[in-house]
């Protein structure tokens, strides 16, 4: 059995042969689903449950942690189903169990385990639950990266259960971050774990971060990936994460120069487009142009959905401040790499995003006001303008399309 400190046991599961998690999310390098015991002179508490596919093994762990003994608590730092999946056979193996939830937490686990008699004890930010010369802190961390969110802080053992918070989806056999045999590979999962979960709320986890950094910890035990040990990778994990939040914070999507934000950061305006026979693109050169003219300053490059990861220019829609998009139209629609873009858009910070369609089309021409009918439906600023151009545009199209780039950007600059 491994332990954290005498008083805190692990009872995770490796999934190593995980690629892709939640659907959209790929887990090169597999995942954990990381719980707990806590073990305190009169009660017990266990931190976290697990993936319903992993109970046999969850048990297995559980049982020898627990070695007959029975829990009080099983607290859930949020509901998510991988946290969440063994929950009901918990309670069919422990009924007298009571769960340390929040309030929203306990709304949706109602909805998870479809019971509604659960015994829930519902705490708020600060409440203490003494386990007898071990207690429990409850600090809410909403919206990290699910609004019922909260850490549990064990002062006693110096440790911080932080849920998905500055974890990753790593998988290796040991459990500490001080024996990562690929250190490049768990840097790469923990920025892409960051980029697809966190960066939409970059604020929140600016504010996490004070949390974290506001306790004595020498232990963070994360539900995903290696536990995070001080003088290891505790303290370059929080660095990262304050630099990446910094980063996707100054624009990701909150408009940093057009809604208010720092002055000094400058405006991110993509142009993106797929071109068939370079007319689209054309148009695109001309759009950028009369953007940079508009926004001097802001940085406003074409990207190609052919030429680049699809990953990463989802990161960059998302983070961007604006942007342009270009489609031809092919069988009555745009072409299935703009929908396979626009399926990475990020919902919850969306809203208002200044957005401008364009295309060049041969015979009907629907792929632009399909997107953009896709665009409005995500609460997007749709420039009230669309520019679609038949065929091979002309000297005066291409004008009308560098022109069509400064007035978008005056939108940009009039947002609210």
């Amino acid at each position: 059995m491994v332990s954290v400190t005498p008083s805190i046991l692990v009872t995770s599961v490796l999934n190593p042969n995980m690629r892709v998690f939640d659907v959209a999310m790929r887990t090169e390098y597999g995942t954990s689903y990381n719980s707990y015991v806590v073990i305190g002179s009169e009660k017990i508490a266990l931190i976290e449950a697990a993936h319903a596919d992993f109970l046999d093994v969850y048990f297995a762990h559980l049982d020898e942690a627990l070695e007959g003994r029975t829990p009080d608590y099983l607290v859930l730092n949020h509901t998510e189903p991988d946290h969440t999946g063994t929950v009901a056979a918990l309670l069919e193996r422990y009924p007298e169990l009571k769960i340390v939830i929040s309030r929203s937490g306990a709304l949706f686990l109602k909805s998870i385990v479809n019971r509604d008699d659960l015994d829930c004890l519902i705490v708020s930010d600060g409440e203490v639950l003494d386990l007898g010369e071990r207690s429990l802190q409850f600090i809410c961390a909403p919206l990290l990266h699910w609004p019922d969110t909260m850490f549990t802080y064990c002062p006693e053992e110096r440790t911080v259960f932080t849920c998905d918070f500055l974890g990753s989806h790593y998988c290796e056999p040991d459990t500490f971050d001080v024996k990562i045999t690929y250190p490049a590979a768990y840097l790469s999962s923990a920025k892409h774990y960051f980029d697809s979960i966190m960066s939409p709320f970059s604020p929140a986890v600016r504010c996490g971060l004070d949390k974290v950094r506001a306790l004595d910890v020498d232990y963070v035990c994360v539900s995903h990936g290696p536990i995070l040990t001080r003088g290891c990778e505790l303290e370059r994990q929080i660095a990262r994460y304050s630099k990446w939040a910094t980063e996707t914070g100054a624009g990701a999507g909150a408009g940093a120069g057009a809604t208010g934000g720092s002055s000094c950061v400058p405006l991110r305006v993509p142009v993106f487009f797929c071109s068939a026979y370079g007319n689209t693109a054309a148009l695109a050169e001309h759009i950028a142009t009369g953007i940079r003219a508009a926004l001097a300053g802001a940085t406003v490059e074409l990207y190609d959905l052919i030429e680049y990861d699809l990953a990463e220019l989802r990161a960059l829609m998302n983070a961007s401040d604006a942007f342009a998009l270009g489609t031809p139209t092919v069988n009555r629609d745009a072409l299935g790499v703009v929908w396979e873009l626009l399926a990475g858009i990020e919902g919850i910070n969306f809203a208002k995003r200044p957005v401008a369609v364009f295309g060049s089309y041969g015979w009907s021409g629907e792929g632009v006001p399909h997107v953009v009918e896709r665009l409005a439906s995500m609460k997007a600023a749709v420039f009230e303008q669309q520019l679609r151009v038949k065929f091979v545009p002309t000297a005066a199209d291409l004008a009308a399309a560098e022109d069509f780039g400064r007035q978008f950007a005056a939108t940009i600059t009039a947002a609210p």
